[in-house]
């Protein structure tokens, strides 16, 4: 064959070759079957600080909606009369701001402290973290320790695995329908929940409480560290809000290697050892099961249990601590005492965040300080939006939705005022109960032919009797052509 400009055409042959056949070695699966972690129980310094963690969150979770502020529950978002009960306070759906509020500052709350310690929230206080440690320790007391819970699962089903298995499952379901019941206690007053499902009433509770148990119950029981690694999108972003001066879980590698077993009385140094003895203790205590000695893993929650553990080692071998330990990446690399990495916590991100979250907790405190117990929605009657009235009169009719933000009956003095004549014509005042909302219907009159047409501003005043709560809404008076 020849190309265009008549020279003949280079052609490669392509013969076939038999393939060898592929070995195991040669497969690579873009799965991973999960495989299941046995952490090890360790006692420390960050072991104590979990469970002071764990039972400080649950002390809170747990106990709150029991305690009453008065007459109420002292937390209670009751969906269904749209009021929310904090403490002292009566939120309406129209104080969504202070919602809005919250979740900035718990987000830049997150982002300071990961810039200083990293993912502290994730290691001490996280739901998933917390009852997970809970689950644990229920395993725990009826399994028995990792060995001991190794050799369970991997013997035959006897009557004493049948027993253990079933008992761990039962408490597992009753503290998790529990942590249900406790949840949704927190939009319906607690008492009369338990009463409605002692009599299987209340079809959206029974769900609710079901649907959170059994949330907790796989997610704490079963999934563990796999919510960590693979569903909570905080573990992919985390490394966007490290920096080199951020505290994280370290292992000294310069310190540490090359690693190896030993004696205690032996000379590891002139073996040319490092300080690790190789005995994966913090591998196996950490809830989601990596090896902290291959450095920093998105999969690493910063809890500290392998501190705790190297720790124990070291102090058994007569080893310096600090092998692992929570340190920064300039302070491992340059050689940094705790004083330096102290000097460095104060850095430009971490005032900016730490100003920022600040601000906003200053003007959020002083809006709920000075905010007034009183809302006030007008709105005009469409049915008849202007009419001649008896006397030559010209009438507009509104209505005004008055909640009463505060826990005492209140009465409130209606009056208008933006157009020469304008009079009230319906009741000046209107009593309303603790926590209420009522709708007024409110007449507005002027004297036929006082005003050009078209619409003209006007202005409700609605003050609270004896108290300085004072509320001013806008609306129009329409004048027909």
């Amino acid at each position: 064959m020849n190309s265009p400009d008549g020279k003949p055409r280079k052609i490669i042959p392509i013969a076939p070759v038999a393939s060898e056949p592929a070995t195991d070695k040669d497969i690579v699966s873009l799965y991973e079957a999960q495989k299941k972690v046995y952490p090890r129980s360790i006692s420390g310094i960050f072991a104590r600080w979990r469970w002071g963690m764990v039972f400080l969150t649950q002390l809170i979770f747990y106990g709150l909606p029991w305690l009453e502020w008065g007459q109420r529950q002292m937390v209670l978002f009751d969906l269904g009369a749209r009021r929310f009960y904090i403490f002292g306070l009566v939120l309406y759906p129209q104080d969504f701001i202070y919602l809005t509020g919250l979740l900035i500052i718990s987000a830049l709350s997150l982002f300071l402290f990961t810039a200083v310690a990293g993912r502290l929230w994730c290691g001490f206080a996280c739901p998933q973290t917390v009852y997970t440690e809970i689950f644990m320790w229920i395993e725990h007391k009826v399994e028995g320790d990792r060995s001991a819970r190794l050799r369970l699962d991997s013997s035959s089903w006897t009557a004493e695995k049948i027993w253990k298995k079933s008992l761990k499952q039962f408490l597992w379901i009753l503290l998790s329908i529990w942590t249900g019941f406790t949840f949704v206690g927190y939009f319906v007053p607690i008492r009369e929940l338990g009463t409605e499902l002692m009599a299987l009433q209340g079809g959206w509770q029974i769900f609710w409480v079901i649907f959170y148990g059994f949330a907790t119950y796989g997610n704490a029981g079963f999934m563990r560290e796999q919510v960590c690694k693979y569903m909570c999108p905080y573990a992919r972003f985390q490394s966007a809000m490290f920096d080199k001066d951020t505290l994280i879980v370290t292992y000294d590698q310069e310190r540490g290697e090359p690693r190896g077993p030993r004696t205690k009385a032996a000379d590891y140094k002139a073996k040319g050892l490092g300080d690790c003895i190789d005995c994966t203790l913090c591998v196996q205590v950490c809830p989601v099961g990596i090896d902290i000695r291959n450095g920093l893993q998105y999969e690493c929650i910063g809890c500290g249990l392998c501190v705790d553990a190297c720790d124990t080692v070291m102090d058994k071998m007569h080893y310096p601590r600090g092998l692992v330990r929570f340190s920064t990446q300039s302070a491992v690399s340059k050689g940094w005492g705790r004083a330096e990495i102290l000097r460095r916590v104060l850095r430009p991100r971490v005032l900016v965040y730490t100003g920022i979250l600040v601000a906003l907790c200053v003007a959020m405190l002083a809006s709920l300080v000075t905010r007034t117990p009183l809302k006030v929605d007008v709105e005009r009657d469409r049915a008849a939006l202007s009419r001649i009235v008896a006397g030559g009169k010209l009438e507009n009719i509104y209505r005004l939705q008055i909640m009463n933000a505060t826990e005492a009956p209140q009465r409130y003095r209606i009056s208008a005022r933006g157009l020469d004549g304008l009079e009230l014509a319906s009741e000046p005042e209107v009593a309303i109960d603790a926590a209420q909302s009522r709708w007024v219907a409110v007449r507005l009159q002027i004297p036929y032919g006082s005003a050009d047409a078209g619409s003209h501003a006007v202005q409700f005043d609605v003050q609270a009797l004896g108290t300085s709560a004072h509320v001013t809404e806008k609306s129009i008076f329409l004048v027909p052509r």
